[in-house]
């Protein structure tokens, strides 16, 4: 039973987010729908520059999916191409990012989406990124443009495509959210 005067959360449905008002901040309120009511939500204004930065001068080899922002400012797709002269040459992948309210102070969640998963020790097939400024290494001067050169770099870096020892075991008992994983960082090998 509840105390007097608290009433259960209600759940919330799929994000439908759109702008609803710009303020002179630079932050965006935005509406949120939920079961039966609307919510409002800020979104700061770090997070509109760095999509700006995304799409007007995003890292070599990475695209900003246009229509992945159009619903919603707190999911991005980028697309990206593997650098040349890599094992990764000309192949072709999909990084998802989840912002939640408290980014930049929470990192955001980032893993491989789509088709092509990334064949590599650090990439396991559900897309789940092993790198450490993903989780405890994340800082607030960090940036989607920074975090997006640190997997161009990893992949870059790799010198045989396989993946990590622990992948099968991984895959069937990890949560959908890799920042909920309890990360080993022990390889800097590849």
């Amino acid at each position: 039973m509840l105390p007097r005067g608290v009433t259960r959360a209600r759940q919330l449905l799929p994000l439908r987010l759109w702008p609803r008002r710009s303020w002179g901040d630079g932050s965006i309120m935005a509406s949120m729908q939920t079961t039966g009511r609307r919510v409002e939500v800020w979104f700061p204004k770090r997070l509109q520059k760095e999509l700006l930065a995304l799409q007007n001068d995003p890292p070599p080899g990475m695209t900003l999916n246009e229509k992945s922002v159009q619903n919603s400012i707190t999911q991005w797709i980028v697309d990206m191409e593997g650098a040349p002269g890599t094992l990764y040459e000309g192949e072709k992948f999909q990084l998802l990012f989840k912002f939640s309210s408290r980014y930049p102070f929470d990192s955001p969640q980032v893993m491989f989406t789509g088709e092509n998963i990334p064949v590599h020790p650090h990439v396991y097939s559900n897309g789940h990124i092993c790198l450490s400024i993903l989780t405890e290494d994340w800082s607030p001067a960090l940036s989607v443009q920074s975090v997006c050169l640190s997997i161009i770099s990893m992949l870059s870096s790799c010198k045989e495509k396989r993946r990590p020892p622990d992948n099968s075991f991984y895959v069937r008992t990890c949560n959908k959210n890799p920042k909920k994983t309890k990360w080993w960082y022990h390889d800097d090998t590849c």
